[in-house]
């Protein structure tokens, strides 16, 4: 479980029921019992605001219905075309290399999971509004060059980059203008386009094996022909350059993920038009590679195209990915310190949050330690910490200029430190390995197992995990959204004041 990114409410305490032989005690850890059993434990809630819900209904059902009108068009243009055997081995051997490209996008993301809704938003948009968008111009266009005497290769170089760019990149577009907040940066861009272009590519090859594969075979030869160019379509289009849509895509996705993370209203509107442009730019090369080995009848032409120019744009793309992968993770130890000054956090909590390895090591030691819904409680710690680092990141960058926006965003703060106390309390104080302690912003106080207590201050490279209680750190002499982090109500008391050890 994992608190919602969205305003509407407040997080609910995370309370304990009274133990046995004692008054109820929230926010004391160290009473809990190392099981939960006698104490009855609530994972944090959100109330519940009725006009957003609805909204988000009425945005959905627009969505939904655009999508399903489109996916039914698709649906019978691709039938009439291909006839039902052709597409049903369209379909089968269209799908079959999507889980491994979702997988692939989704690896990218595992800082900050995008909501589920809108992973798939992207794809079917992709799929049924692009294809369907892009075959209505595409075969307007085809007919009019064919009407002027032009070949329709200009078909492939002068109209589908441009059409099919755009409209694979609206999609993403839209989830920008409508849920900016959504947007981490470049890891999301990447994520929401390539996912679009990988349904967009999933239909426009049901097309290609079932039409230009299977049917036109049977029809010339017969099934086994039909079967023998299904199988050398999908090597050469889906195992050899099954990735070119969602290279292509993946350029419009940097300038928008440029555009979430900037105030500057120049680069918000520019960088994404960089980025369609650029992404038609690679399109249309791709298209006419083919065109030109056909016209020079010198095969090589096309080879050393893709070879000298897109198989290195192509691993460029893959280092950018993998290094922006890890970007949220340095951008926690970057941004989250200013918590630890202010008492909201550890040094070792920031520690653990920097890579995926610190990450999971967390989540086994809060298993351990809280079993089932102590490894729960991490990940939506985890989740809530990246968020929060995220808002921070974006207050220094100024990406909130309405008073509205303002207000929004230290709500949201608010918001967050409230999610991560109440998920730190399912599994601080419970290994009996580790010392009790408190943190006050500035130095550890340990009460060690023969009774001793002294402060302790932070080493220079924090040892993961000492989960401590925190102690109240006094009101930020200039409260603000923008100012240090604020002081923003009750917070799990100390095991002891800090000044008495």
């Amino acid at each position: 479980m994992r608190p919602e990114r969205s305003a509407g409410g407040d997080y609910a305490d995370v309370m304990a029921d009274t133990p046995p032989g004692g008054a109820a005690s929230p926010w004391t850890p160290h009473d809990l019992p190392p099981q939960p059993g006698g104490a009855a434990l609530r994972m944090p809630q959100r109330r519940p605001s009725w006009l957003r819900i609805l909204v988000v209904v009425l945005v959905a059902a627009v969505a939904v219905l655009l999508i399903a009108a489109c996916a039914v068009y698709m649906l019978y243009t691709l039938g009439s075309n291909l006839g039902p055997q052709a597409l049903l081995i369209g379909v089968i051997a269209a799908i079959l290399p999507v889980p491994v490209l979702v997988s692939c996008f989704l690896w990218l993301d595992r800082y900050e999971p995008e909501p589920l809704q809108y992973l798939i938003f992207c794809f079917a948009w992709g799929a049924f509004v692009s294809t369907a968008a892009s075959l209505t111009v595409n075969e307007f266009f085809s007919i009019r060059f064919a009407d002027w005497g032009l070949p329709d290769a200009l078909t492939a170089v002068l109209v589908a980059p441009f059409i099919e760019e755009l409209t694979k990149a609206l999609g993403p577009i839209l989830l920008l203008i409508f849920r900016r907040r959504e947007w981490s940066g470049i890891t999301d861009g990447l994520v929401y386009c390539g996912l679009s272009a990988v349904g967009f590519a999933m239909v426009e090859n049901i097309l290609y094996l079932g039409g230009y594969g299977y049917a036109s075979g049977v029809e010339e030869y017969g099934p086994a022909t039909g079967a023998q160019q299904v199988i050398a379509i999908f090597i050469v289009r889906i195992l050899l350059f099954g990735f070119a849509h969602p290279l292509f895509t993946s350029m419009t996705g940097v300038g928008l993920g440029i555009a979430a993370r900037t105030a500057d209203r120049r680069v918000r509107f520019l960088a994404p038009v960089a980025g369609l442009l650029l992404a038609m730019m690679l399109h249309g090369t791709w298209n006419l590679l083919p065109s030109l080995a056909q016209a020079t009848g010198q095969v090589m032409v096309a080879l050393y195209g893709y070879l000298g120019v897109m198989v290195p744009i192509f691993f460029g793309m893959v280092g950018l990915a993998v290094w922006l992968r890890g970007w949220e993770g340095r951008l926690t130890e970057r941004t989250l310190p200013d918590y630890v000054r202010a008492g909201w956090l550890t040094p070792p909590e920031v520690a653990a949050l920097g890579s995926l390895g610190r990450r999971h090591a967390a989540r086994t030691w809060a298993r351990r330690v809280a079993g089932d819904p102590g490894l729960k409680a991490m990940r939506g710690y985890q989740f809530s910490a990246t968020r929060l680092a995220l808002l921070r990141d974006g207050m220094h960058r100024g990406l909130d200029r309405r008073p509205a926006d303002r207000e929004r965003t230290a709500w949201e703060e608010r918001e967050l430190l409230g999610a991560i106390t109440a998920y730190r309390s399912f599994f601080v104080g419970r290994d009996p390995q580790v010392p009790v302690g408190s943190w006050d912003g500035h130095r550890y106080h340990l009460r060690f197992p023969d009774g001793s207590q002294r402060p302790v201050d932070a080493p220079d490279e924090p040892v993961v995990p000492i989960p401590v209680v925190l102690a109240p750190p006094p009101p930020p002499a200039h409260p603000g959204p923008y100012g240090p982090p604020g002081w923003y109500g009750p917070r799990p008391a100390a095991p002891w004041p800090p000044g008495t050890a």
